[in-house]
C-alpha cells in the first residue's frame, strides 16, 4: 500500500517562517486509482467506442430524429453519486451508447431542420477522432507547431475563398458568438483609436461616445455581444427593416467616424442579406466601423451565383461566421475575420514572463482564449476535402434544396412567407393557433424536427436546410409527414 510516512518529518529551527527539511526525501506516492486508469488498453477503449460510433452512424436514419420522452426519462440513469472509487471505461461508454444515444438529437442524419444546424463532413469527423487523440492545446506555435501551422493555412483559404482583403486575418474561436464579441470588441477600440482615446489606459467609463447602427433583425447574440463589450440601449440606434428583415438603406441615421454598424449576412428567420454595397460605401465614406454578421450566410461568398446577395460584403471590417453550420464541421469551430491586424492583436493583449512567443503563428493572439482545442484542424480537413469548388457547390445545394422544400409544402396548401433566397424556409398554416399545433405535431412525430419563431408578428414554421446529409428523399418524406398531420389536423377542424 502507497503510504505519505515521511512527509512531516522536518524539524524547525529559528524564528517564524524559517525551517530545515530533513534531508530524508517523502516516499514515492502511486495513487491505486490513476494507476488503474493509467495501466486501462485505451486501444481497446477507442475499439469500443468505434463500435458504437459505427453502429449510430449506420442507424442514424432508421432512429427518430428527436427522442420521445420514455427515451429522454431513462437519462435519470445518470442521476448517481460519484463513487469513490470509479469506474472502468467499458462501463462507461456502454452507459452512454445504452441511454445517451438514443438521447440523441439525430441532427447528423438528413431531416433535421431546426435552428441552422449544420451535418458533419465525414473528413472532419474522421479529423476530429485523430486530432483528439492528439489532444493539442492550440494557444502558442510551441505547444503545437501542427495547429500553428493548419490555423495559418486556413486563414489563407477562408480569405481566398470568400474574396476578403489579403490583409485579412483569422482568428478561430467556439462559434459566431464569441466571434462577434471579438468583431465588435475591435470595432470599438478601432473608433476610439481613431479619436485619440487610448481605451487601454482610459478604460471604458472616460470614452467619448460610440453610436452603434444596426438592423432592427439582427441576431440576439449581437446584443449580447454590445452587452459585453460595454454598449447599453441608449448607444443603439435600430434601423427598420423591409418584410424580409433586411436593413432599409434609405432610413439610415447620419453615420460618423464615431458609428459601430451592424450588418447582416443571413437573416436567421429568413434568410436575408442586407444591402452591403450601398450601406458599406456609406460608411466608408465617413470612417464608420462595419462588422458583419455572417454565422452561417457569409459561405455565400463561396459561390458566384450568390453575387447579388453578397456584393460589397467584401467592404466590411470584420466579420464573424460559424463552420459548424453551413460548411459542416464539427461544433465549437467559429472564426472572427479581421481586415486591422494590429487592432486585433491590441484587443486581445495578453502577457506573461511565462509565455513563449515565436516568430510563427501564435494562435492565441487573435482570439480571448489562451488554452484551447485545436478547431482549426476540422475546418482544413472540411475545405480539403471539398475544395474550392466544393465548398460552393454545397452552399449553392442547399439553397436549390430550401428551394424545393417551400415550393412542395406551398403546392399542397401552407404559405410561404420569405423569399427563399438562400436555406431557409418560413411556413404558416392558416393561422398561429393551427401554425403552432402543426409545429408540435411535427416535432413530436420523429420523422423530422422543425422549430418555430415569430415573423413580422405571426407563428411561423422555420425550416433551415443546412446539412449536407440531406437528399430529396429526405425532403420528400418530410413533406409527406408534414402533410399527414395537416389533414389530421383539418379533419379535427371539421368534427
Amino acid at each position: 500500500m502507497a503510504t505519505t510516512e515521511g512527509i512531516n518529518n522536518y524539524s524547525v529551527k529559528g524564528g517564524q517562517g524559517s525551517a530545515d527539511v530533513s534531508k530524508q526525501m517523502a516516499e514515492k506516492y502511486i495513487s491505486p486509482i490513476v494507476e488503474r486508469i493509467r495501466l486501462q488498453d485505451i486501444a481497446g477503449s477507442l475499439d469500443q467506442a468505434h463500435k458504437y460510433s459505427s453502429d449510430y452512424i449506420n442507424t442514424i436514419d432508421d432512429r427518430p430524429v428527436y427522442p420521445d420522452q420514455s427515451t429522454i426519462d431513462k437519462l435519470d440513469v445518470f442521476d448517481t453519486n460519484l463513487q469513490n472509487g470509479g469506474e472502468d471505461i467499458e462501463s462507461i461508454l456502454e452507459s452512454l451508447h445504452t441511454y445517451g444515444s438514443p438521447a440523441s438529437v439525430a441532427q447528423t442524419g438528413g431531416r433535421y431542420f431546426g435552428f441552422v444546424c449544420g451535418g458533419i463532413l465525414p473528413s472532419a469527423l474522421a479529423s476530429k477522432w485523430l486530432t483528439d487523440v492528439w489532444d493539442q492545446n492550440a494557444a502558442l506555435f510551441v505547444m503545437s507547431p501542427v495547429a500553428s501551422k493548419l490555423e495559418q493555412v486556413v486563414e489563407k483559404w477562408l480569405v481566398d475563398l470568400l474574396g476578403l482583403p489579403e490583409e485579412t486575418v483569422a482568428g478561430f474561436v467556439s462559434g459566431s458568438s464569441t466571434a462577434t464579441i471579438i468583431g465588435l470588441t475591435v470595432g470599438r477600440n478601432y473608433l476610439l483609436t481613431k479619436a485619440g482615446y487610448n481605451v487601454f489606459e482610459g478604460g471604458l467609463f472616460n470614452a467619448p461616445p460610440i453610436k452603434v447602427v444596426l438592423g432592427e433583425g439582427s441576431h440576439s447574440t449581437v446584443y449580447k455581444a454590445l452587452s459585453i463589450v460595454g454598449f447599453g440601449t441608449a448607444n443603439i440606434v435600430k434601423v427598420p427593416v423591409d418584410d424580409q428583415g433586411r436593413m432599409t438603406a434609405d432610413q439610415l441615421p447620419r453615420l460618423d467616424g464615431r458609428t459601430l454598424l451592424i450588418l447582416q449576412a443571413g437573416h436567421v428567420n429568413s434568410g436575408s442579406f442586407d444591402d452591403f454595397q450601398t450601406i458599406c460605401q456609406r460608411a466608408k465614406e465617413v470612417g464608420a466601423y462595419v462588422h458583419v454578421d455572417g454565422a452561417f450566410g457569409l459561405f455565400a461568398m463561396a459561390n458566384k451565383r450568390f453575387n447579388h446577395l453578397t456584393k460589397g460584403v467584401d467592404l466590411a471590417d470584420s466579420w464573424s461566421v460559424d463552420g459548424h453550420k453551413t460548411l459542416n464541421t464539427p461544433y465549437d469551430c467559429g472564426v472572427i475575420l479581421c481586415r486591422h491586424r494590429q487592432q486585433l492583436i491590441n484587443s486581445m493583449q495578453m502577457t506573461g514572463s511565462y509565455i513563449i512567443v515565436s516568430e510563427n503563428r501564435d494562435n492565441m493572439v487573435y482570439t480571448t482564449e489562451m488554452s484551447r482545442r485545436a478547431r482549426a484542424i476540422e475546418m482544413w480537413a472540411s475545405l480539403k476535402s471539398l475544395g474550392r469548388d466544393g465548398v460552393g457547390e454545397l452552399v449553392w445545394e442547399l439553397h436549390k434544396k430550401a428551394v424545393y422544400f417551400g415550393e412542395k409544402l406551398e403546392k399542397e396548401g401552407l404559405e410561404i412567407l420569405n423569399s427563399i433566397v438562400f436555406n431557409q424556409i418560413l411556413v404558416r398554416h392558416k393561422d398561429d393557433n393551427r401554425t403552432n399545433l402543426l409545429l408540435k405535431s411535427i416535432q413530436n412525430s420523429g420523422v423530422c424536427w422543425l422549430g418555430g419563431a415569430k415573423w413580422n408578428g405571426k407563428s411561423v414554421i422555420r425550416i433551415s436546410v443546412s446539412s449536407f446529409r440531406t437528399t430529396y428523399d429526405d425532403i420528400d418524406v418530410s413533406v409527406k409527414d408534414i402533410l399527414r398531420l395537416k389533414d389530421e389536423l383539418e379533419h379535427n377542424d371539421s368534427i
